[in-house]
């Protein structure tokens, strides 16, 4: 509450009754006063998910964006006839844009390669991120950003699609439940005909198809969502190994990169196999979860075929749909800096997404020389 200029500590008496009678007022249901919308910006325009992100925007009263920062103007101009966007919005610089607009997370729709550049800029000004996925192209650039989020006490945060499927969440929660006993083994595919072939903006194809800037192609690219998922059902233990293979089956497409990977993890008990490609005949985003006494095959974002011990047959249902803040990036991205949710462990989370990033190091390691890597954990 605001007092008025006019208030005077000579009138304290007259006054009391007007300010009990105000903080009877902020106790009623409705009279809270609102909080404040999260202020974040957008840093880079050239990835195409930033298209899902600005139509998403105006469902979320909780979140501001006060400022897009991109150094081609086309691009801006682009987005802004799309979806309306003020001029006032646009900042050549990133550094420029945060000094002004005084942002409270960046989400960062640049090349993979970028994402370690933007977070150690973001993090000078105290600023938390979110990146697209994965988190960064190589492990020495993510423990660098590591190094950095705590350094300067910022979150570094990693969205993916998947991690918003209530599918994924049912299948997670009948392994921890015990419903299907241990978990044996994972299989996950993701990908889809090819970004050139569904039609991805040309400033999204270029650096999908340079490794110095997406670390791989569809190793990369799909290969992302399936460990960070078994590095999240395992709770974010290190595999043994990792074996990978890769395959150009379209070289005159993707001349530099591969289209198709194949990656292996291996551990004590259990074994994962994720199938990453842009030779799918349909897009596809799905895992199955063979435990001891059971299984869990996901189906899209919200079906699952479930079979548990004693079951005669499987069952298809439709899983729960997962809360606030836990269905989106935005809420989630928003209980995270405001404290309501710890990000430790879970698919977003910086921890996890260190050991995703020793893995696909590894996974491009071992299909470039065709041997086996092992591997160990991290230190802190």
């Amino acid at each position: 509450m605001r007092i008025s200029h006019s208030f005077r500590p000579c009138s304290v008496s007259r006054a009391l009754p007007y300010i009990f009678w105000m903080a009877f007022l902020l106790t009623m249901p409705g009279m809270l006063a609102a909080e404040a919308p999260l202020r974040v910006a957008i840093v880079g325009l050239e990835h195409g998910h930033v298209e899902g992100l600005l139509r998403s925007l105006p469902s979320h009263g909780n979140v501001q964006l006060v400022g897009i920062a991109d150094a081609d103007p086309a691009l801006f101009a682009k987005y802004r006839k799309e979806f309306s966007l003020p001029e006032t919005l646009f900042f050549k610089s990133m550094a420029n844009m945060i000094e002004v607009r005084r942002p409270q997370a960046v989400l960062v729709y640049t090349s993979v390669g970028e994402h370690r550049h933007a977070i150690e800029i973001a993090a000078q000004y105290g600023v938390s991120v979110m990146v697209e996925k994965p988190l960064t192209i190589s492990l020495e650039d993510a423990l660098a950003i590591r190094r950095t989020a705590r350094q300067h006490h910022i979150h570094v945060l990693v969205n993916y699609e998947t991690t918003w499927y209530a599918s994924n969440r049912a299948a997670y929660n009948e392994l921890e439940h015990g419903n299907l006993g241990a978990v044996r083994r994972v299989v996950v595919h993701d990908g889809h005909q090819g970004p050139k072939e569904i039609g991805v903006p040309p400033e999204f194809l270029s650096w999908l198809t340079d490794p110095a800037q997406n670390g791989a192609g569809a190793l990369y690219d799909f290969g992302c969502y399936g460990v960070d998922l078994m590095t999240w059902l395992m709770h974010g233990e290190t595999p043994l190994s990792v074996t990978a293979v890769e395959s150009h089956d379209k070289p005159e497409i993707y001349r530099n990169v591969d289209d198709d990977a194949t990656i292996v993890l291996a551990y004590p008990r259990a074994q994962a196999v994720i199938q990453a490609s842009w030779n799918w005949p349909f897009s596809r985003k799905d895992m199955e979860v063979y435990g001891a006494t059971g299984y869990a095959i996901t189906l899209g974002p919200d079906k699952l075929r479930l079979r548990q011990e004693h079951d005669n047959d499987e069952r298809l249902i439709t899983a729960p749909r997962l809360n606030s803040p836990e269905s989106d990036s935005l809420d989630y991205l928003d209980a995270v800096l405001s404290g309501r949710i710890l990000s430790n462990g879970d698919l977003s989370a910086l921890d996890t997404n260190i050991v995703v990033m020793q893995i696909l190091d590894a996974a491009r390691e071992s299909a470039h020389t065709g041997k086996t890597v092992r591997l160990s954990r991290l230190g802190e």
